[in-house]
């Protein structure tokens, strides 16, 4: 994002949408190479904002212009691809399908009215995909689908159609059938409303007309079937016996209950549609323009003050406070910081002071921050391309470039009045990958390299971890990590991965004794410290304790502490295999000092050397990290987990079904070594087809077995 063009020519200017009743914002989604990018194409070119449209495999779509993405080919990030028809304003927002990107895909949801599901007519119907639908069933948000490829081989429309029906449930039906032609090669649709035949084998623009008698019991069955579905979902009550008694219900009103049902989101057409051949973009424009809602429709999300109150309830209303989002951050090498903004309440316009903050993810790395600023241009986004408008008022999406302190997820405001808006839920990364600077001249530029990914990427987490002295970051998967290193080695800087290291403990696997001397006289004043340690184990999390059982005055009470502070400086640095040491009581039991000698730093060494000698004598044993990992699985795959967690040294505490918003499901409690689980995030995708998903945190330590030391 930030370009001035694309490969891709450009037909005419942006055009600002002044009512937020003339704006739609939908959100196409659907799986990994489903067509959703090659759709948006062939929308732009249907409307004439393109004049050519594009290849994913050459790399010159408008909407994957990010290098990565033309690498993968596939899509990475959000991109924004608007047009206008009939005075209404589209904003197709082009989202990620492959699952290590789903932060993306959420940021994509965050900024729409209403979701296209876009699945191919040679596939079947995932799960994440159907996982993704109930999501949005959840929240109320509108849906259709186009059943997409139809140019494919393989390609099953009808296969299709009932794949879609059986997968997304009840409210699913087909507002068009496709007709065929020599090749079994569809060419065009019938309507079941008009009930009149769209032929697109002459050109991309359709010509009307009668349907061939032969389909008659066909199209008659499945216009039935939708007329009964649209007459289910309407006001009218007496539709419904009307149309039983056998009266013909007007075309009109059938069109406008339809499009009724489908903003409320209790209704969901299948289109087929083909982008190569253009059948079906015509009637897909009218549904997006007719059928979806307006951004009035969508209830803002709530808002706080920058004290933590209640913020007012937003309007969708252009004379409004301001209140906007920042759904997604890119750092452009000529343009600076691109931030694609979805604004709900107010509007944006040039010169114009602003409020960003940003608070809630500093345990990612965003630490909390708010920071006036100035809008210099308000852009109307293209893919990477910037168009400049005077204004975007509330419903609709823009970019704003060189607020240096906005990051994704940020709130957008007035200064006289700064809001907080309630950010959406954002997946947990859990894959590590540990890189280190190729050489100490790459590390300032490491440095700010991550600096600017970790400002747009909110689903990358960065840790400095203080005791493997390791940069790790951690990513959604390895496609998400792929991405980070590209960017970090495309910013200039040279970097290396490395194997993760998970840090461990140590403690005593038995009592142990230590004694402890240190005597130095080398003239003048002296050192003499001497001390007798008992130590003991602790149970598992009792930490550390230290036990003062001196009597008749062997150690001046001044000194006691000093043995303890020697003792606890030892302890951190390890004494068997250098990691620090836990769970243990040390009891001071014997001593000795001398009037002149003695002093707190003589007494911290003997402390230290004590310890060194228990630890000679005694048993040491060395301690890994166990995390409490909550799997959620389709009972299908219930086994296979089970399997696996065994596999990896782990210890199942228990089962339970899901909740009702994931049903067929098991909830699976289990504590398992954290060196088990740096690659678990992979595979255990990989051995549930991607439909299962895991939590983590860490739960306590456990002794290593004796065949892993």
């Amino acid at each position: 994002m930030g370009t001035k063009n694309t490969d891709n020519g450009h037909a005419g200017a942006a055009v600002a949408a002044p009512d937020p009743a003339r704006i739609r914002n939908v959100a196409l989604v659907g799986p990994s190479g489903a067509g959703k990018t090659t759709l948006c194409e062939a929308l732009l070119t249907t409307a004439g904002v393109i004049t050519r449209t594009g290849s994913v495999t050459e790399g010159t779509t408008v909407c994957d212009h990010d290098p990565a993405a033309v690498r993968q080919q596939r899509s990475v990030a959000v991109a924004v691809a608007p047009f206008t028809h009939e005075d209404v304003k589209v904003n197709l927002i082009d989202t990620p399908g492959y699952a290590d990107f789903v932060g993306e895909l959420r940021a994509g949801l965050r900024a729409a009215d209403a979701a296209l599901f876009v699945v191919c007519a040679a596939e079947g119907i995932d799960a994440a995909t159907v996982a993704l639908w109930q999501e949005c069933a959840a929240v109320g948000m509108p849906r259709a689908v186009v059943l997409a490829r139809l140019d494919h081989p393989r390609a099953a429309v009808e296969s299709g159609i009932a794949a879609c029906r059986a997968a997304f449930g009840s409210g699913v039906l087909p507002l068009y059938l496709p007709v065929t032609g020599r090749d079994n090669a569809v060419t065009g649709l019938v309507g079941l409303v008009s009930g009149r035949l769209y032929d697109y084998s002459g050109a991309r623009v359709p010509v009307a007309d009668v349907p061939d008698s032969g389909d008659a019991e066909r199209i008659e069955a499945a216009r039935a079937e939708l007329i009964e579905g649209i007459i289910a979902e309407s006001e009218d009550e007496s539709l419904m016996d009307r149309y039983l008694a056998g009266e013909e219900i007007d075309q009109a009103t059938l069109v406008t209950d339809l499009e009724r049902a489908v903003a409320r989101g209790s209704f969901h057409p299948v289109l087929p549609v083909c982008s190569a051949t253009g059948v079906g973009l015509t009637e897909l424009v009218q549904v997006l323009t007719r059928g979806f809602p307006s951004p009035l429709e969508h209830r803002p999300p709530r808002v706080t003050r920058a004290d933590g109150s209640p913020g007012p309830v937003l309007a969708v209303d252009p004379d409004g406070p301001l209140a906007a989002e920042v759904v997604r951050t890119a750092v452009d090498s000529y343009v600076g910081r691109v931030s694609l903004v979805r604004v709900f309440s107010g509007t944006l316009r040039p010169e114009r002071p602003v409020h960003v903050s940003g608070h809630g993810l500093a345990e990612r790395g965003h630490e909390d921050h708010d920071a006036d600023e100035r809008v210099a241009h308000v852009y109307s986004p293209l893919g990477s391309a910037l168009r400049e408008v005077p204004f975007c008022v509330a419903g609709d999406l823009c970019a704003l470039t060189k607020l240096s302190s906005a990051e994704t997820g940020d709130t957008v405001s007035d200064p006289a009045q700064p809001l907080l808006v309630t950010p959406w839920e954002m997946p947990e990364p859990l894959l590590p990958v540990a890189v280190v600077a190729h050489s100490r001249s790459d590390e300032d530029t490491l440095s700010r390299n991550l600096a600017k990914l970790a400002a747009g990427d909110p689903n990358l987490r960065l840790e400095r971890n203080a005791e493997t002295h390791q940069l790790v970051l951690w990513c959604m998967g390895e496609a998400h990590a792929d991405v980070v290193l590209q960017r970090l080695r495309a910013g200039g800087a040279e970097i290396d991965t490395e194997e993760v290291r998970v840090p461990l403990r140590e403690t005593f696997a038995a009592p142990a004794t230590g004694h402890g001397r240190h005597v130095k006289q080398s003239g003048g004043h002296g050192q003499y410290a001497v001390c007798d340690l008992v130590v003991e184990p602790l149970p598992r999390g009792a930490g550390f304790e230290f036990v003062d059982r001196i009597v008749g005055g062997a150690i001046p009470h001044q000194f006691v502490p000093s043995v303890e502070k020697g003792v606890r400086a030892q302890l951190g640095k390890g004494l068997h295999s250098g990691y620090p040491m836990v769970d243990v009581r040390v009891s001071l039991v014997d001593g000795k000092a001398h009037s002149v000698d003695s002093s707190d730093a003589a007494f911290q060494t003997a402390g230290a050397l004590a310890m060194k000698e228990a630890a000679a004598q005694g048993r040491i044993t060395l301690l890994e990290p166990l995390d409490e990992v909550e799997v959620l699985a389709p009972d299908e795959h219930l086994g296979t987990v089970l399997g696996d967690l065994s596999a990896r040294r782990g210890r199942v505490l228990g089962t339970e079904p899901g909740d009702e918003d994931h049903p067929g499901t098991t909830i699976v409690r289990a504590e398992v070594p954290a060196t088990e689980l740096l690659r678990y995030a992979i595979e255990l995708r990989s051995l549930t087809s991607g439909t299962a998903s895991f939590t983590r945190r860490f739960s306590h330590y456990d002794p290593v077995p004796e065949h892993r030391r």
